[in-house]
């Protein structure tokens, strides 16, 4: 079951989100020490997968730079950062984001993920992105969710379509990724996947 704060654009706690085992949370000052531990410990295992690190980045004052901009994204409706914990002992398993929020005649935001070494291949991405699409869909009232993933990130390609994301396209040199720009694979999520319709908003034929 999936619960929520009854305030999203609180600044206090952000949004939290519960799910199978594991919870979402808004990231504070008070969770910098276990993540600096754990992305210090998870470095090599995640520099293929992202940008080159700044050289500040596990510092203290740069955590509360991140703090500070996690705060006005979730003030403007631009994005929804989350920490992924494990339920019962709260441990911190990895992080997840929803970015680039756009609305309009979009409705769309873009989901980002990263996991801590010591916890990875055990599951608990899929069941953080299964938690948060509830979220997305009904609470943010999103109509899609894109995600992108490198071509030979096969972990990743796993996770997206068990969490029932399509594959939509193929997108070369689309970030820089480890010092390279590398091509992309493009996913999608949208309402009507979630609702169980067909794409075009019609219910499927029986």
């Amino acid at each position: 079951m999936v619960a929520f704060l009854p305030s999203v654009g609180s600044l206090d706690t952000g949004p939290t989100v519960k799910g199978d085992g594991v919870f979402l949370r808004t990231p504070t000052m008070n969770d910098f020490r276990e993540w600096s531990e754990l992305r210090a410990e998870s470095r090599s295992f995640l520099a293929p997968w992202e940008p080159i690190w700044p050289s500040d980045d596990l510092t203290r004052q740069a955590f509360r730079r991140r703090l500070k901009r996690y705060q006005r994204e979730i003030r403007e409706d631009l994005g929804y950062p989350f920490f992924l914990f494990r339920a019962g002992d709260n441990t911190l398993l990895g992080g997840l984001t929803l970015t680039h929020v756009r609305r309009g005649v979009a409705q769309a935001c873009t989901l980002g993920y990263w996991m801590g070494a010591p916890h990875a291949d055990r599951g608990h991405m899929t069941k953080g992105v299964r938690a948060v699409l509830p979220f997305v869909f009904e609470t943010l009232k999103l109509h899609r969710i894109e995600a992108a993933c490198l071509s030979h990130n096969i972990a990743s390609i796993k996770l997206l379509e068990k969490t029932g994301f399509i594959r939509e396209g193929y997108a070369r040199n689309y970030l820089c990724i480890n010092g390279r720009w590398q091509d992309h694979l493009l996913f999608a999520r949208v309402l009507e996947d979630h609702l169980g319709l067909t794409g075009d908003g019609a219910a499927p034929a029986s």
